[in-house]
């Protein structure tokens, strides 16, 4: 369940004058911005940001980047926008990075749904004039480009029905890949490519019951190389994309220096899906609420704005 807490009824256009209200004069109120912003959805938002382009012949997104800064500008831009174009910013920039940040590319294609990575896809063409594919290809190399090529591009089934021969005879061959330390094995990644997410859990399922450990415990080495870090985190998303969440939150939280980008990423893209679920999670593995450690270790309007994300306002 989404922890986003939005109105059903609003005024798009009284929210865009409350908006260019904040933005107008000597100073930004920052507090106005995430009273409206920060409770409103997708649609909602939407709606605003046409609103205001009429209303004021400007582009909202791009008067918000001028008037706020740091990791809270950096928050209500991949808020603001639509959520495929969000993850198609998202994915450029971890490209981009001087060490492509593939774990970004791995999330937006394992835990999105299908018909959400085909619109994220689109997203990236308009936007970039690129595919994704394309410059996933161009920034990588050897077998994570084999691997996150694949990922980008699939369109996996939906359904739960699942092959219990299929999981039986692939969770041998995953296993046979990790015993000959083949872990960029071709069929080891055709099958985490291409098989739907009912068939992989069934067979990390096979796997855990056969081995008894999970594949990513038996994935586990000293000093991993680029693409066994790839794999595992692949495998998390698919399995468990919560679990996958909450470790993605923990590590940004206790990490010397919080890292803003995994918080940020995680909190913007999943407060209108399921952060209620990946809250209760967080509490279960920290025994600390995701909202206090939040508090903890933000400040100012950035926390607020985040706060707000959560269902969780001080």
């Amino acid at each position: 369940m989404a922890s986003l807490v939005a109105p059903d009824h609003f005024s798009p256009t009284e929210d865009a004058a409350a908006l260019q209200k904040a933005c107008k004069g000597f100073g930004t109120n920052e507090k106005a911005i995430i009273e409206v912003l920060g409770h409103r959805n997708a649609a909602q938002r939407k709606q605003i940001r046409q609103a205001y382009e009429q209303l004021y012949e400007e582009d909202l997104v791009k008067r918000l980047e001028s008037e706020l800064t740091r990791d809270f500008e950096k928050a209500v831009y991949r808020w603001i926008l639509d959520p495929a174009d969000r993850d198609a910013v998202l994915a450029n920039v971890a490209l981009k990075k001087s060490n492509p940040d593939y774990p970004v590319i791995i999330e937006i294609s394992c835990i999105r749904t299908p018909d959400e990575l085909l619109e994220v896809r689109k997203a990236y063409q308009l936007r970039y004039k690129r595919s994704l594919e394309e410059d996933v290809a161009a920034h990588t190399t050897g077998d994570i480009r084999k691997l996150l090529v694949g990922l980008v591009s699939a369109y996996r089934y939906q359904g739960e029905e699942i092959n219990a021969r299929l999981a039986n005879s692939e969770a041998d061959l995953i296993h046979d890949a990790i015993k000959d330390k083949a872990f960029s094995h071709d069929e080891v990644i055709r099958i985490l490519t291409t098989r739907s997410k009912a068939q992989l859990r069934a067979t990390f399922n096979r796997y855990q019951e056969d081995q008894g450990t999970s594949i990513t415990k038996n994935l586990l080495v000293e000093n991993p190389d680029e693409i066994l870090v790839a794999l595992r985190t692949t495998i998390r998303g698919l399995n468990d994309p919560n679990k996958y969440f909450v470790k993605v939150l923990s590590n940004g939280i206790k990490r010397a220096g919080t890292d803003e980008d995994d918080l940020t990423r995680v909190i913007v893209t999943r407060a209108e899906k399921d952060l209620k679920e990946i809250k209760e999670e967080y509490y279960k593995k920290n025994s600390v609420s995701l909202d206090q450690a939040v508090a903890k270790d933000t400040t100012g309007d950035y926390k607020a704005f985040l706060l707000a994300l959560l269902g969780n306002e001080e």
